[in-house]
């Protein structure tokens, strides 16, 4: 492949309360809402879009929100924890602020000579707040109840648990582009040689004794890389194929384009790579991203069905 992949579009997970889920990306950690739809898969459930002010690629966790789901298990074949880049100014801020609200948090050794606060949402899902002079550009979100300077500024990275890392390794540098650019023990650190944006670095920890984990609520579905365009979609999903991998179609997501297919590891961690446009202002105005419930044009005809279905939540405002 000529073209090589630059880092991170999104991350989705699972969720068991939208309310909470609201209450904790919003309300708490500051992020905007900039996308309420429902999961094309199951309508019945929500599907939340948390990022920057914009929506940009590199920002974006996503969640499916399973009322009354059980909650998954941690181990190999998963997304360990997703970390998101804060100012190394901001460190104290976050860590009084997770004191004064009750949520569970550690600082743990520093990685690779960064400053790391470990920390879970509501339903267990590992995240991790990164403290670094090197981030992305994003924008903050300016009714965000955190203050700007110490918002959430993109993602940093994501962890992956494997039971051996080689073969992932392999696709990451030798198809995707990426170099190793670290390593402390059992972690290996890659990211793109070139993109200054956010989300740029994966980890892969390495853990042959691990018990498998279990996807359910508080873990990580899947993660999604970029790309440019759906030519270059195109052009990976050809590669992709011709590696072996089984490989979806292009599947339609509205704000974007999607195929899926699962890493070479035991586990085979669900990856997807999403185009970078049509963006989330297809359908909405920059300053009313999030307000409305959002429907794909071919579900539009069964919107009072859906709504009826879906359970009442209300946006927490600015703090």
């Amino acid at each position: 492949m000529k073209e090589k992949i630059v880092g991170l579009h999104h991350v989705t997970a699972i969720a068991s309360d939208p309310q909470r889920n609201l209450d904790f990306y919003i309300g708490l950690l500051g992020l905007r809402l900039v996308k309420r739809t429902i999961n094309f898969d199951d309508p019945s459930t929500y599907h939340f879009y948390f990022g920057d002010a914009r929506g940009m690629p590199g920002t974006i966790l996503t969640f499916f929100s399973w009322p009354g789901a059980r909650r998954g298990r941690r181990g190999v074949g998963q997304i360990e924890a997703t970390a998101f880049v804060i100012s190394p100014d901001s460190v104290g801020y976050w860590w009084n602020l997770f004191k004064e609200q009750h949520v569970t948090a550690e600082k743990t050794a520093p990685r690779f000579g960064e400053e790391v606060i470990r920390f879970t949402d509501p339903d267990g899902l590992l995240l991790e707040l990164i403290a670094s002079d090197s981030f992305g550009k994003t924008e903050s979100w300016i009714e965000s109840s955190v203050p700007a300077e110490h918002s959430l500024r993109g993602f940093h990275s994501v962890s992956a648990a494997l039971e051996g890392y080689e073969r992932t390794a392999k696709l990451l540098t030798e198809s995707f582009g990426y170099r190793l650019v670290d390593q402390s023990g059992n972690r290996f650190r890659f990211a793109p040689p070139s993109h200054a944006g956010p989300g740029r670095i994966v980890d892969l920890i390495c853990m042959p004794d691990g018990r498998p984990g279990n996807i359910a609520a508080g873990s990580v579905h899947h993660i999604a890389f970029r790309a440019r365009d759906d030519a270059e979609q195109l052009q990976w999903r050809e590669h992709l194929v011709e590696l072996g991998y089984n490989v979806t179609p292009v599947i339609d997501r509205t704000y974007f384009h999607s195929i899926y297919f699962r890493e070479p590891g035991p586990g085979g961690i669900l990856f997807e790579i999403a185009t970078e446009p049509p963006g989330f202002t297809l359908d909405e105005k920059l300053d009313e991203l999030g307000m409305h419930l959002r429907l794909p044009p071919w579900m539009e005809s069964a919107r009072p069905e859906i709504e009826k279905i879906l359970p009442p939540i209300r946006v927490p405002p600015k703090q």
